[in-house]
């Protein structure tokens, strides 16, 4: 297989990866049931409305499996579907087909089925300024994906790991004694590294809210599971000099009560750790 880099990872390392774990020294059922000279067609059924996700994946896994085969997309990343629409046809060889079928499905079941829910909940505040955003409680190993299909929900992506932003959470401060340490640890160690990084801190109360305004030197602010009347006064308060982020057990019912606050973001763990997946289907067609 051709290296091929998919920022920000290697697309072909996970697929490498996930073949040797299902795979290993042969697909047995299909060698032995499937001539190699057999050519054929699949068609990828939708069996359940939603929101479809990860057909360019799909397309990048059959080809890094085999590169014969020939990829026909019908339905696009973030398209609204139906029961019974065909999402893209895969022609060549039917043994490579029907090995990398289970693969593609996992992928593009979790994928569609984040994307479903994602997009429920943008439509349920997209009459405010508030973004919904996804958290790292992600799948090991799938996190690209997952975050991937947020986006293609109409969400927006929080940090993408430990690397690319400071969150100072409620361990951390703990551990460091107050919020005001916390910062000021954060600004020697930026400086020391020689790092340019967002920084977030996260606050349980009024008090800490303060002192995180009081201090300054961040950028945004997570509320951790304020009430909606508490959110309100906290918006109030901060009148625009930071960002804002609601967090904490918000869920379908009460989001737009949490974006009608005034918040500018509404992370949601649910529409990675929770999610179900989109009924999806791939048939050989004789």
């Amino acid at each position: 297989m051709k290296k091929t880099s998919y920022a920000p990872f290697s697309v072909e390392n996970f697929v490498e990866w996930a073949l040797e774990e299902d795979v290993r020294d042969g697909d047995h059922t299909s060698l032995s049931c499937i001539p190699e000279t057999s050519i054929g067609s699949a068609e990828l059924i939708i069996k359940h409305n939603g929101i479809i996700a990860g057909v360019e994946v799909a397309k990048r896994v059959f080809q890094l499996y085999d590169e014969t085969l020939q990829f026909e997309e019908i339905l696009h990343d973030g398209d609204s579907v139906n029961k019974g629409q065909i999402a893209f046809k895969v022609h060549g060889k039917e043994r490579s087909i029907v090995t990398t079928e289970r693969l593609v499905l996992n992928i593009m079941q979790r994928m569609s089925g984040i994307a479903t829910t994602t997009n429920r909940y943008v439509q349920q505040i997209s009459h405010t300024r508030a973004k919904v955003l996804d958290t790292r409680k992600t799948t090991p190993g799938m996190r690209w994906f997952e975050k991937e299909a947020v986006k293609i929900g109409g969400g927006e992506n929080h940090r993408f790991g430990l690397f690319d932003m400071i969150m100072i959470k409620d361990n951390h401060v703990d551990a460091s004694g107050s919020i005001t340490n916390a910062l000021n640890h954060v600004h020697d160690y930026l400086t020391f590294k020689n790092l340019d990084l967002r920084i977030e801190v996260e606050v349980r109360s009024f008090e800490e809210l303060l002192e995180a305004m009081n201090h300054g030197g961040l950028d945004r602010i997570m509320l951790d599971n304020f009430s909606v009347a508490d959110t309100k006064e906290a918006v109030e308060m901060v009148n625009g000099r930071f960002e804002l982020e609601s967090s904490g057990g918000i869920t379908i019912d009460t989001i737009k009560e949490y974006a009608e606050t005034g918040v500018d973001y509404i992370s949601v763990g649910a529409l990675t750790h929770s999610v179900k997946s989109l009924d999806l289907s791939l048939k050989i067609v004789k």
